[in-house]
Parts: C-alpha cells; structure tokens; sequence
C-alpha cells in the first residue's frame, strides 16, 4: 500500500510538473546561453568591486553615489543598453559625507575607539577634549537629573540592548526544515520585530526627540551613542536632519558597544573618564534632488516592445563602510544580469528595464517616486498610463546570499509559472522555495503597494543580520561570489521570461482607483 501510495504522489508531481513546463514555456537556447555567459565570463565581482572600494560609501545624495551613478551609467553605455540616464525623482535635501573621525579615550589611559560619525550630524571643528558623562533616561522625567550638568561635557549614551557571546557562526545558510517553515507561513507574516520590539523602538525614538533639543541647550559638546552589535561591529541609523533649513544639532559619534560599554563600566565605578575627538563633515545643498539610473534593452515585437519587465535594486548605503551586502550586491547581481543579456545578444520581445534605486535606506524613495512618476500615485490611486504596460518587476535586497526562492506577496497566480522557470536551476538551488507570504522592507513594495506584481526574492542570509546589514563592517570582503553568480543566471533568467511571454505576469485584484482625466 505504500508502494502504492509513493507510486501515485510521484506520478501525479511528474504530471503536475510536466503540466506546469507544458504550460509556461521555457526557453532552453538562452537558458544555456545566460549560464554559460554568466558562470564561466561573470563580472559581477568586477563591478561589485566598483560600487564598494572605488566608489566608497554611497549615503544618499553625497559623492560616493554619485561616483556610483556615474560608473553606473558609463558601463551601461558601454555594454550597449539603450536611454542610460539619471532620472530625477525628486528632492531628497542636502547631502552629507565624513572627511575626517577620530576618537579615542585618553583617560584612565589610552585607548582609540570603533566609532562613526552619525549620518548628517556636523563635525568637532577642531579637535575637542572633555571629561565624559553617562547619560541614561528611561523616561522623560529623568530628563530633569542632568539639568545644569552637562555643559562642554561629552555624554555617553549606551546601547538599548546587553552585548551577549555568540556561540553559532556569525554567516549561514538556511536549513531545509527552516525554508519549510517559511513557506508554510500565511500571507501577510513578513516582519521579524515583535510588537514588544515595535513599541521599545517607537519609545526610544520620541525620547530622543525630546532628549536631544535638552543636551543642546544644555552645551554638550559631542555625544558617543552606543549601538547594537557585537565582536567590533555596530549597526548605524539614520541621523540628524538632512533638510537646508535645519537647525544645526550636535557632533555625534556612533560607538561599537564593547567600547561604549568599557567607558560606562569605568563611570559607574566613580573612575575619571576624558575623551578627545576631531571629525569633519560635510554638507552638499547644490542640488537637492536626486537621481536614479536608468537603462534599458529595447524590445523587439511590434505588438509587445512597449511593455516593460523591469528588474532593480538600491544603490545608496550607509556611510560606516562601503555597503557591500546592503547594497551593492543586489546592484552588481542586476547589473550583470542585464550585460549576461547584452552579452548573449538576447532580443526579448518586451523591453527590459534596469533601475538603480536610490534613497531606499531613508523610505524607499527613489522607488515610490518612479512608481508614482510612472503608473500610479499610491495615495490617491491614479493611474498613469504606463500602469498597464508593466509586465512585472523583480528585486535583489537581501544580501550577498544565493537565491532559494521566491515571495509571491500574497499573489498565488504567478507559482505555477515560477515553478517552472526555477526548474533550469535545480541543479543551483537547494531545497527551492516559493512561499505565498510577503517580505517587507526594500524596492519591490513600491510596485506591490498600486497592484502591480513585484517580487523579491528569497535569499540564505549568510551574515546579513548578524554582521553586515547597516553595518561598518559592510566591505567587500563579505561578498560570496559564486553566490552572486548563481542570482545574476537566475534574475537574467526571470527577466528573460517575462519578456519572453505571450501574457503580462498575472496580477492580484488592484485597489480601487481613479482613472487618469487626459493623460
């Protein structure tokens, strides 16, 4: 009877699968030609390398993305894409980027310290030496303690968090039971922060706001803020205000924990605490809005060449190092998928379209305003007519890990099809997973937020959320790749295909909409 049993499930997953293939055609040629051109003549460390060490940090709107956006749409030009620009999406406000940081604490003793200025805060203006205060405030009524006693202070604030050892490998890959779990999750479970998380932050973040005017007005100086993070490695944030007309705020250093946490163990021990610090930073207002790159390979069916598969990933970063894995891995993997196509001399019957985003790390802006410039406006729901020329919309933004699968976000239309095209690649994909539920966070929920069908890909972490996610230990070194080989085949793959295809990828029902009046 088992026999029996095992006899029909793999007869009727043989059927399923052969429907599946039968169904959704699959272009073998070029399949064979984007692996070949892509595993044995890859590139993608090649521009990897551009978009980190030559380029450097690439915060947005400072000159390390704009040296990226240049590289960008120089080597676009030259693999032969066609309408390479940067396309204005509107104004973000002024740029920012360190020039110099130096800190060290110089008593009991001497000892330099892993820190980063936080983005758009000024610098020291010169070098500045000061006996160093604990500041800890739970609540606001704390805030009334250090009225009158912290001037020309430097204040350490410490982590919200305890640093622990860690017993497990900081990089990993999933385990076959841990992509089974995530495939059986429901729709809609895509966060990793628990409502006690979500609530600990929101509390932080207002005491902040009313802290920091009070340690103003108060003279401090310069402040050191511990981070989260551990073995040398913190976690940056977003900083002081980027807007022309701020109020200037003060010098602020982002601190690893074990050295924010030396000082404060010194403090609490009545022992005498002096730092000295100089950093240098500087703001950028010539131009406050900003770009992102554009590319695209022409379609060629008179019927079909005016619709668009596009496929993209953010190229800004944080400044701590060079944004290897967040992002320039997803940038490099969707860069060499479309020279893998170039190369191949693919002629997809849509057009394909390559957008380098930029302000993601700041809300997704780049993407949001593309969307809104270009299909809809996700507010009020007016469709733009290119809203229905957009055949689907892929995305890389999950570090330097290989592909494992798919999130359909929520649109189970598009599995069969999917199913199909990861079948080439079973040979590269352990355990492939395709799961019904959503993944937050990055460029594909601007498309997903006005109906249209984007989708990230599912990716083994490796070291994302423990070493290198906003991180100033994000370099290059941390990039796998043979991991990044394998995504740029299977992105130049999917993108093929759906330009490839007779129909447009399906869509869920869209929200309800105004119709655009003579546009």
């Amino acid at each position: 009877m088992k026999n029996l049993s095992f006899l029909l499930t793999f007869f009727l997953g043989g059927v399923i699968s052969l429907t599946a293939q039968q169904v959704e055609p699959i272009h073998w040629d070029a399949i064979y030609q984007i692996k070949k051109e892509g595993l044995q003549n890859s590139k993608v460390m090649d521009i990897a390398f551009q978009l980190t060490d030559v380029s450097g940090p690439r915060l947005t709107a400072s000159p390390g993305l704009q040296r990226a956006k240049e590289y960008a749409v120089n080597i676009l030009e030259e693999w032969g894409l066609d309408n390479v620009k940067e396309e204005k999406w509107g104004e973000f406000g002024r740029g920012w980027e360190v020039e110099k940081s130096y800190v060290a604490m110089t008593a009991p003793y001497y000892q330099s310290l892993i820190a980063s200025p936080k983005a758009w805060t000024p610098g020291t203006g010169k070098e500045i030496s000061g006996e160093v205060v604990l500041v800890e405030i739970d609540d606001e009524e704390d805030l009334a303690d250090y009225r009158g006693k912290l001037k020309n202070k430097i204040v350490v604030i410490p982590p919200s968090s305890e640093v622990e050892t860690s017993f497990e490998a900081d990089a990993k890959r999933y385990t076959a039971e841990e992509l089974e779990k995530r495939s059986q999750q429901p729709m809609g479970s895509s966060s990793r922060y628990s409502p006690e998380m979500i609530a600990q932050w929101r509390k932080r973040r207002r005491l902040s706001r009313t802290m920091m005017p009070m340690l103003k007005e108060e003279g401090v100086k310069l402040i050191l803020r511990g981070m989260r993070g551990k073995h040398g490695t913190f976690f940056t944030s977003n900083g002081a205000s980027r807007a022309v007309d701020a109020e200037p705020s003060i010098p602020e250093l982002e601190v690893a924990p074990e050295h924010i946490n030396h000082l404060v163990r010194l403090i609490e021990a009545d022992v005498p605490v002096t730092v000295e610090a100089e950093t240098e930073t500087k703001f950028y207002d010539e131009d406050l809005n900003e770009y992102n790159v554009i590319a695209e390979i022409p379609g060629t069916d008179p019927e079909l060449k005016d619709e668009v598969v596009m496929l993209g990933a953010h190229l800004d970063s944080w400044h701590a190092a060079t944004g290897a894995t967040d992002n320039a891995a997803g940038s490099a993997v969707m860069m060499e998928a479309v020279r893998i196509l170039k190369s191949i001399d693919a002629k997809p019957r849509r057009t394909i379209r390559l957008a380098l985003w930029t302000g993601e790390e700041q809300g997704i802006y780049g993407s949001r305003a593309y969307v809104s410039q270009h299909f809809a406006d996700r507010n009020e729901m007016v469709l733009k007519p290119e809203y229905d020329k957009l055949a689907g919309y892929f995305n890389i933004d999950n570090g330097t890990g290989r592909i494992r699968g798919i999130y359909l976000q929520g649109n189970e239309a598009v599995r069969p099809i999917f199913d199909a095209w990861f079948t080439p690649f079973d040979d590269m994909i352990d355990n492939r997973t395709i799961t019904i539920r959503n993944t937050g966070g990055t460029d594909h929920l601007s498309f997903d937020a006005v109906g249209l069908p984007g989708f990230q890909f599912i990716q083994d972490p490796i070291s994302y959320n423990t070493r290198t996610h906003h991180t100033n230990m994000d370099t290059y070194e941390r990039l796998q790749k043979e991991d990044l080989m394998q995504m740029s085949v299977i992105v130049a793959s999917f993108v093929y295909h759906t330009a490839m295809r007779d129909e447009k990828l399906p869509r869920e029902p869209r929200p309800v909409v105004k119709e655009a009046s003579g546009r």
